[in-house]
């Protein structure tokens, strides 16, 4: 029970690897917000996760809208109380070549992956400054935090501006106990992944088979796909590190894909 009476909001939550980052944290002791653009989806995450509905509540959430972000997180202050862990998961992915890629595309997934984690991270942040117990701010990252690859000029942004936020709230936060890290995952098999692979097959000319085996395990060690749980522990692992010792910093878990 690593994170006993914590309370953790996890946006992105209703699937993959949020969802999997819920039900760990929920395994280990902690009460956790389920915040997800799809209300009914994080309804069903809770049914699934917390039949009782004593350590979770649903929140919906567009991590763009400041009103949104702010509401959620007032409302899980109110119900448990504080706010010791924010997991700042909720992304997008669009491919396209920088030819073709469209201006209002590029904005939309920039806003949801750095104003999402700007945003949530001021509504959290005063709550963990004001109770005095510190807290951990964990950003999802990605090996494209650290490498590029062709057709995702905006998420590749993106995440290298997440290691960037990363450091200033690590900074920050230091004075008052919050800790901030990245988590840098390699391929993840979840929808936002299997969505990638048609349209990255009939951008780039190749089968499915080749932009799994020769795109995106190309460069791990094994050719193994990542899982959710292994993002989850790692989430864990920074969720549960209670000094200053760890933070400003970032992880890769990828099989090897980037090794630093």
């Amino acid at each position: 029970m690593r994170l006993k009476d914590k309370v953790a909001i996890v946006t992105g939550a209703a699937s993959g690897i949020g969802y999997e980052i819920a039900k760990t944290y929920l395994r280990e002791g902690a009460k956790v917000v389920i915040a997800d653009l799809n209300p009914d989806a994080a309804t069903a995450a809770i049914k699934a996760l917390d039949p009782s509905g004593g350590n979770t509540m649903a929140v919906a959430m567009d991590v763009a809208n400041e009103e949104q972000v702010n509401a959620g997180v007032e409302a899980a202050a109110a119900k448990f109380g504080k706010i010791d862990i924010l997991v700042s998961n909720a992304g997008i992915q669009i491919v396209a070549p920088i030819e073709d890629f469209e201006f209002a595309k590029w904005k939309k997934l920039l806003a949801i992956h750095l104003d999402g984690a700007f945003l949530t991270t001021r509504a959290a942040i005063r709550h963990m400054y004001k109770q005095g117990t510190g807290g951990s701010i964990i950003y999802m990252g990605s090996v494209h935090s650290k490498e590029a690859s062709k057709l995702k000029a905006p998420y590749v942004t993106a995440k290298h501006g997440l290691e960037g936020l990363c450091k200033v709230i690590a900074k920050e936060g230091a004075a008052h106990g919050v800790r901030a890290n990245v988590i840098c995952p390699g391929f993840v098999r979840t929808p936002l992944v299997d969505k990638q692979i048609p349209e990255q097959a009939k951008e780039l000319g190749i089968s499915e088979a080749d932009v799994i085996k020769n795109v995106m395990l190309k460069e791990t060690v094994d050719g193994e796909f990542t899982t959710v749980q292994d993002v989850a522990e790692v989430a864990l692992f920074f969720a549960g590190f209670e000094s200053n010792a760890l933070t400003g910093q970032s992880m890769v878990v990828s099989h090897g894909w980037f090794m630093q």
